[in-house]
């Protein structure tokens, strides 16, 4: 194994190998810290952006003061940490289904763990997303003025079938009834905007809107993509609905006609030209990172007796 590449962490968790690792840039000597699934790259430090603006963006849609923020999906942070640097937000309940995630910043192996673990507003918990917003609140409850999603690639392609009632009508009503009245429920995705998704969104909540950026890509040289879609919790008294799609509501930001599925361009191929967009947010990097690992024939993968 390279000297420059560390593996951190490796642990057999119930949906595949998980490995956290660390490597240097071979141009800058950047500590780069990368997550992998089996054989799937979910993340990398590389590109933070798309987590820390699933935040900015959530956040700055809601209102009041002594915000309750729920995370669904710890990852490497990013999300979390940029939440609690919001002067609003009171509390912050992160949720992640492995163990092993909750260990790495407990253990303080991530840039941004320190910040949060010694956050008295900060709480890391273990449990299922999904299964915690299908399930009603209680009476005495906790209700959320923020829900910040960030566990699967986008609605239609998630890391686990389980996953994917919750993007249906009903499974946004039930995580709804976890919001305060005008609550904001805000939803990171690799693709480009959903026209259905969009429509199945606003069937429940208000002002559905998809932000989408383009941004340089540092690992390709060319542009990439994100899509952030905010959405706010329906008043009580009506109660949200289930009528069906409905274009009804829904906004677009400038340039999400346009917006093509994120890939990498082919040796030679001239990167994708600049779109003017409303925010910068950058793209968990698993076809990217995966080509840099194809290209350093010294940085092997993890195999069990590495363990």
């Amino acid at each position: 194994m390279s000297a420059r590449f560390e593996e951190l962490d490796w642990q057999d968790t119930r949906m595949g190998e998980l490995t956290l690792r660390r490597r240097a840039d071979p141009s800058t000597g950047e500590q780069i810290y990368e997550v992998k699934l089996k054989d799937e790259y979910l993340m990398s430090s590389l590109f933070t952006v798309a987590e820390e603006e699933l935040a900015t963006l959530g956040l700055a849609a809601a209102t009041g003061d002594d915000l309750r923020v729920l995370v669904g999906g710890l990852g490497l942070g990013y999300t979390a940490a940029t939440a609690r640097a919001d002067a609003r937000v009171g509390s912050i309940t992160v949720i992640d289904a492995l163990p092993a995630v909750i260990g790495w910043h407990e253990r303080e192996l991530l840039p941004v763990s320190a910040q949060l673990v010694r956050d008295e507003r900060v709480s890391l918990v273990n449990d299922d997303f999904f299964a915690v917003v299908r399930r009603a609140p209680d009476v005495g409850d906790e209700l959320y003025d923020a829900i910040l999603l960030d566990v699967d690639h986008s609605p239609r392609h998630t890391l686990d079938p389980s996953h994917a009632d919750l993007y249906t009508a009903a499974g946004l009503a039930s995580l709804a009834r976890h919001l305060a009245d005008g609550g904001i429920f805000a939803l990171w995705s690799d693709d480009p905007p959903d026209a259905d998704f969009l429509s199945t969104l606003s069937s429940v909540f208000d002002d559905a809107t998809a932000h989408v950026v383009d941004f340089a890509n540092r690992l390709t040289g060319g542009t990439s993509s994100n899509t952030v879609y905010v959405a706010a919790r329906r008043m009580r008294a009506g109660g949200p609905t289930l009528d069906g799609p409905s274009n009804e509501g829904v906004t677009v930001s400038p340039g999400a006609e346009h917006a093509e599925p994120h890939r990498i361009p082919e040796p030679g191929e001239p990167s994708v030209p600049e779109i003017e967009v409303d925010e910068t947010i950058a793209p968990r990097p698993e076809e990217e990172v995966a080509d840099v690992a194809r290209a350093e024939p010294d940085v092997d993968d993890h195999s069990p007796s590495a363990g």
